[in-house]
């Protein structure tokens, strides 16, 4: 019965300090992020199953946790040149139709997860891609030559 308490205790716990940390998707999330839930995951593990004898230990390791990623986000909002330092810059990996190898190989981006990225977002040939910025969440961001869709129409329609 006192595992069932402690974790009811930990998942109320955890529930408020998401619900405070802010809102992102698994896929959104940065690695570094990825690497402080999957870490809290441990200690709280711990203090669930009584490894850890505390659950204050647990709630504190968790608590400064949370604090500290607050800190980095209020941080980044209040010093934006700081934002770089602690979550990165995007980098320019492709241009004018031609994948930039030293710039992939820094960022160890394979020429497959690439190109699966122009498939999702519909693009079928590197050719014609005008720049590709691989984001610091991960993301990659195209830009192709056709304009077509791109901004307001000159004239309404029917005008």
């Amino acid at each position: 019965m006192e595992i069932v308490l402690r974790a009811v205790v930990v998942f109320v716990f955890l529930w408020i300090v998401t619900r405070a940390a802010g809102r992102a998707t698994l896929g959104e999330l940065s690695t570094f992020e990825l690497l402080l839930y999957v870490t809290m995951g441990d200690l709280v593990q711990q203090a669930v199953t009584q490894q850890d004898y505390s659950i204050t230990a647990a709630v504190l390791a968790v608590g400064t946790f949370t604090l500290l990623t607050v800190g980095l986000s209020w941080t980044q909002w209040r010093f934006p040149r700081v934002r770089p330092l602690v979550t990165g810059r995007p980098v320019l990996v492709a241009r004018d139709g031609a994948l930039l190898d030293d710039a992939m190989r820094r960022q160890r981006l394979a020429v497959a997860d690439f190109l699966m990225s122009a498939r999702e977002q519909g693009i079928r040939r590197v050719a014609d891609v005008e720049y590709a910025v691989l984001e610091p969440d991960g993301r990659i961001s195209f830009f192709t030559y056709d304009d077509s869709g791109a901004g307001a129409p000159e004239k309404p329609p029917g005008g």
